[in-house]
């Protein structure tokens, strides 16, 4: 078989697999509130659907890069194929919440594995000028996915059913499957590596103990020995993971990246975007559907601002980078996002969708400033033999960012908006005539159901109902985007006072190499 072609099968099959994980993440946000009627969740279910996802890949990102140097990175990446579309057929079938977030889990394993192989599959088979063209359709198949996410997961749901939002990936997943392993020439790093068992638990465990006690604060209480036990456990094995880092022989995170400021104050600013607007999406998209009553399809159609901005900008920053200083667009695009949630949380009970609309389109271009300059940032302010490395632990700051968020964020969420609805139905006769239901009120809320519970209401007590709820939702969200922007904020801050351009290391040829460990998760090109 030509070379050439060799080259360019290696590019679909990853370009297939990224586009086919990177569209799963986006299509689950418009899906989740059928999935909570479907499998009757709990609000605390569905923050697992995207924190056991985000929380695994997280934690196997820099040890699944290992894991391809030692190993071969093209047998690696079918085994996390072959992990993930298994994973996918086993959410499609869940009954239960467990189930599903259990597969969701193991999808996050999959979606690990294929990220930390993905960039170093395509370095090994490209050199050269085509090594930029390479990238740059893998950098625009990752764009395209998370900007047509939300438009085509709404359209699965309202026409077939969440559940094949799932189903479709097994096919796709067999067909990357068989190209990658009839089309892809194997690489592997010839250097010795170990796995850092000692670094990986530590900081899987530490960051589940972490996003557990977020999600369940509200139901145990804040002071609860179980909480409190959660929250000590998780600060000292994350003391663990430093020291292990530290003075390992071969940490699955080197330290020392981060003696410059800049790699702190990237790190900081990926970790930020995520757990502002990426975080709030979820709670936006339950505004969307269970607050004014959009459908899955609907929902996904008022989030394209947001995706297709950040979509249209990214190239343009991109190139930017060449004139203009990276503390530059990072900590600028890191204050849109700031602005653009603060247009956000304006909302009122009356307020239509369109409300939002000035805060999707600033928050849109903010993203689009700002994820291909972290991406490529992350990687030029070390040497290019680190760059394997380096890209990886952005990729895991942006993961962690998801998980800790929305769980941050849901904690508030759900302490907020019983108390607010229940205010609000207060300040009518006709609502205070529901308050002796409050418990059952509680129910509702947390099952996603008010529209349900009104709808077997009379004609006066459902109209009160709703509005109670609008109100509720409308000034809980504002809040929700209130913080997000104080989180952003904090990036933006961190941008332009730690990325100084003097630490970053000039080289002609930023790709990174097929011997670099890690080939690494330069999933930092994952805009989830």
């Amino acid at each position: 078989m030509p070379a050439l072609e060799r080259k360019w099968w290696t590019l679909i099959a990853v370009c297939t697999a990224i586009f086919m994980l990177l569209l799963d993440i986006t299509v689950v946000n418009v899906a989740l509130p059928d999935i909570q009627k479907s499998l009757h969740s709990s609000f605390s279910d569905l923050q697992w659907v995207v924190d056991a996802y985000a929380l695994t890949l997280a934690a196997f990102l820099l040890t699944a890069g290992v894991v391809g140097d030692i190993f071969g990175r093209r047998e690696v990446f079918a085994i996390g194929l072959a992990v993930f579309s298994l994973a996918s057929l086993a959410c499609g079938l869940s009954t239960t919440s467990l189930m599903l977030n259990l597969s969701r889990a193991v999808q996050g394993v999959g979606g690990a594995i294929m990220f930390a192989t993905s960039l170093a599959l395509i370095a090994a088979a490209f050199s050269g000028r085509e090594r930029g063209t390479a990238f740059g359709i893998y950098g625009a198949v990752t764009g395209a996915a998370v900007a047509v996410g939300p438009l085509v997961g709404g359209a699965i749901t309202s026409s077939i059913g969440w559940r094949w939002i799932f189903f479709l990936n097994v096919p796709i997943g067999v067909f990357a499957i068989v190209v990658t392993l009839l089309k892809i020439s194997e690489s592997k790093d010839p250097a010795n590596r170990r796995i850092d068992w000692i670094g990986f638990v530590s900081f899987s465990v530490s960051l589940f103990l972490l996003v557990f006690a977020l999600v369940r604060g509200n139901d145990l209480g804040w002071g609860s020995t179980e909480i409190v036990t959660m929250l000590v456990g998780s600060v000292v094995l994350m003391g663990v993971f430093i020291a292990a880092e530290r003075f390992g022989s071969d940490p699955m995170l080197d330290l020392s990246l981060f003696r410059r400021p800049a790699m702190n104050g990237i790190s900081i600013a990926v970790f930020c975007l995520s757990a502002s607007i990426f975080s709030l999406f979820l709670y936006l998209t339950l505004y969307l559907q269970d607050g004014l009553g959009y459908g899955p399809f609907q929902a996904g159609l008022r989030f394209l601002p947001i995706t297709l901005l950040s979509f249209a900008v990214a190239p343009f920053a991109g190139r930017a980078t060449v004139r203009l200083p990276s503390r530059l667009l990072i900590g600028l695009g890191m204050a849109f996002i700031t602005g653009g949630l603060l247009l956000i949380g304006t909302t009122s009970p009356t307020s239509s969708w369109t409300q939002l609309l000035p805060g999707f389109i600033v928050t849109g271009i903010g993203v689009g400033m700002v994820n291909p300059v972290v991406a490529s940032a992350a990687v030029s302010v070390v040497p290019p033999e680190r760059s394997g490395m380096a890209s990886g632990a952005n990729s895991t700051f942006r993961q962690m960012g998801i998980a800790t968020g929305i769980a941050a964020l849901g904690a508030f969420f759900q302490s907020q908006i019983l108390h607010k609805t229940i205010a609000a139905l207060s300040t009518t006769t006709t609502g205070q005539s529901l308050l002796g239901h409050s418990a059952q009120l509680g129910t509702a809320l947390q099952a996603g159901a008010v529209r349900s519970a009104a709808a077997a209401l009379p004609q006066a007590p459902h109209a009160a109902l709703l509005h109670a709820y609008r109100s509720g939702f409308s000034s809980t969200i504002n809040e929700l985007a209130w913080i997000a922007a104080g989180v952003a904020f904090v990036g933006a801050v961190a941008a332009f006072a730690l990325v100084r351009q003097r630490d970053f290391v000039v080289s002609h040829d930023r790709g990174p190499r097929p011997s670099e460990p890690a080939g690494a998760a330069a999933a930092g090109a994952a805009k989830s």
